[in-house]
C-alpha cells in the first residue's frame, strides 16, 4: 500500500491519498458534520485537489461519527435575519463549486453513507458516480420541513437518479427514505450491511482506481450532456469523446492487450 501527503489540510475533512485512491473524510463529529460555511469553503478546495492531483484515480468520501452529515447548520443560518441572503449566497458558492468539480472530474467519486444524510449531503450522494449505504442509514429531504428548497445541485442530481416525480415527492413532502427504499428508488447503487460498509465502499474504488481514468471522466461528462443535448448532437460527443481516448495511452495499449489477448493494465491520466 502506498500513501502519498496530500497538498491540502483542512478542518472539516481529513484527506489522503492511498494507492490511487483519494480518500476524503468528512471530519467534524461533534457536530454531526454540517454543511456550514467553513465545510462548503473547504470542500471546494478538496475537490479542486482531488480533480488537479494526477495520483488521485477514484475519489472515495466518507464520514466519521454518529453521523453522515446533519445538513445545514441552523444556529449559523439564523445569526442576523438581514445578512441570511447574503450568507447563502456565499456559503453555498463553495458547496457548488465543489458539486461541479466532482461531476466534471475524471476519476470516479464514491460516497458511503451510514446512519443519517440529511439535505446537501443527499445531493452529495447523488451527484456521486457511485453511492453505497449501510442498511440502517436514512436519506432526509429536510428542506422544506425549514421552508427552504434544496441546493447543492439537488434539483438536478435527485431528479436524474430517482425521476421527476419520486424526486417532486421527496422534497416536496419532505421524505424520509431508508437504505433500501433509495436503492430501490436509484438514489444509491447498493446497500450492505453496516459492519461491511468501509470493506464494500474500498474495494470499489480500488477496481476504479485500476480502470481507465480518461475514459471513465469522457463518461461522466457524456452522462451529463444526455440530458441537453439531441440524439444527433450527442452521438457526435460520443464520436469526439471516442477520438480523445484512442490518443492516450491508455486507450491504444488496452486494445493492444486484447489483441494480443492479455488483461489490459491501466495507468489512469
Amino acid at each position: 500500500m502506498t500513501t502519498t501527503e496530500s497538498r491540502l489540510s483542512t478542518e472539516s475533512c481529513s484527506v489522503e491519498i492511498i494507492d490511487g485512491i483519494g480518500h476524503v473524510t468528512l471530519n467534524q463529529p461533534d457536530r454531526g458534520n454540517p454543511f456550514d460555511l467553513r465545510f462548503n469553503t473547504e470542500i471546494s478546495l478538496v475537490a479542486t485537489e482531488m480533480d488537479e492531483n494526477p495520483d488521485v484515480r477514484c475519489v472515495l468520501l466518507d464520514a466519521a461519527g454518529k453521523y453522515f452529515s446533519v445538513g445545514a447548520d441552523l444556529k449559523t443560518m439564523t445569526r442576523d435575519r438581514d445578512e441570511l441572503p447574503r450568507f447563502i449566497k456565499n456559503a453555498t458558492a463553495g458547496l457548488h463549486m465543489a458539486l461541479s468539480r466532482f461531476a466534471r472530474m475524471d476519476a470516479p467519486l464514491v460516497v458511503a453513507v451510514h446512519a443519517l444524510a440529511v439535505g446537501g449531503s443527499v445531493a452529495l450522494s447523488a451527484a456521486s458516480d457511485f453511492c453505497i449505504a449501510a442498511r440502517s442509514a436514512k436519506f432526509y429531504a429536510a428542506y422544506t420541513g425549514i421552508g427552504l428548497v434544496p441546493d447543492g445541485g439537488g434539483t438536478t442530481f435527485v431528479p436524474q437518479r430517482v425521476g421527476l416525480r419520486r424526486a417532486t415527492e421527496f422534497f416536496m413532502r419532505n421524505e424520509t427514505w431508508t437504505a433500501n427504499q433509495a436503492c430501490q428508488y436509484g438514489l444509491i447503487n447498493y446497500v450492505v450491511d453496516d459492519d461491511k460498509l468501509t470493506d464494500e465502499a474500498w474495494t470499489l474504488a480500488r477496481e476504479l482506481a485500476a480502470g481507465p481514468t480518461l475514459a471513465f471522466g469522457e463518461i461522466k461528462n457524456l452522462f451529463r450532456s444526455a440530458w441537453e443535448q439531441p440524439i444527433e448532437a450527442q452521438m457526435e460527443r460520443e464520436a469526439r469523446a471516442m477520438s480523445r481516448v484512442t490518443k492516450s495511452e491508455d486507450g491504444w495499449n488496452a486494445v493492444q492487450s486484447v489483441l494480443a489477448k492479455h488483461k489490459p493494465t491501466f495507468r489512469g491520466r
